[in-house]
């Protein structure tokens, strides 16, 4: 039986826009073929994420969600490409997962381009004073800041985090499953999350 490696599974994912889990099945039924296991994916409709990207999604829902007894709040607004998409359970059970993964991971934007500048300037400061600090010679600097950076952003951008319904895969990875489900283009358009006390 053929090993089914996480660079085999991520090459698929960059070939067909498919989740991981569809992509390890798919490897396995097609003995670790990726051309035979993208034609798999096709024929079970999942591959259909990347063919969406073009495609205007202008309907949807907003959805708000709250947590601990009104502490945190969350408004989302997720697009879909149809309003018959939008009333369907795994749309909307998408919204709603999507409103509390947001109150229970405070993400600072959807994705890296979200993050303000500044935001980005000083968490650059705190890891080159890091590693400053931890005597790291002055040409691995930011080399060393900018891996940091990348795993600040794989912590804080709403994509690239961890599902907190299921760690393995990212909310990139659950949003292709129901794009590959729904058959139709579906963004995360904004967020706004809301916490007592919080300036």
């Amino acid at each position: 039986m053929t090993t089914i490696s996480a660079g085999m599974v991520k090459q698929l994912r960059e070939k067909s826009g498919a989740g991981i889990m569809d992509c390890k099945q798919a490897l396995t039924e097609c003995e670790g073929d990726i051309e035979k296991a993208v034609d798999f994916l096709r024929k079970k409709g999942l591959a259909t994420a990347k063919k969406r990207a073009g495609r205007v999604a202008r309907e949807g829902a907003v959805q708000s969600y709250i947590h601990m007894g009104g502490k945190i709040g969350v408004l989302v607004e997720v697009n879909s490409e149809t309003d018959f998409v939008a009333k369907t359970d795994d749309f909307l059970d998408f919204v709603k997962n999507i409103a509390m993964h947001i109150a229970a991971s405070n993400p600072v934007g959807i994705v890296e381009e979200d993050v303000p500048r500044e935001v980005i300037d000083r968490e650059k400061e705190i890891y080159r004073a890091q590693a400053l600090e931890m005597g790291k010679p002055e040409k691995m600097i930011d080399k060393i800041a900018e891996g940091k950076l990348n795993k600040f952003f794989k912590e804080s951008c709403l994509m690239h985090q961890a599902y907190v319904k299921d760690p393995n895969m990212s909310i990139a990875d659950y949003l292709n499953d129901v794009i590959a489900k729904t058959g139709e283009k579906i963004t995360v358009k904004r967020f706004a999350r809301f916490q007592i006390g919080e300036a």
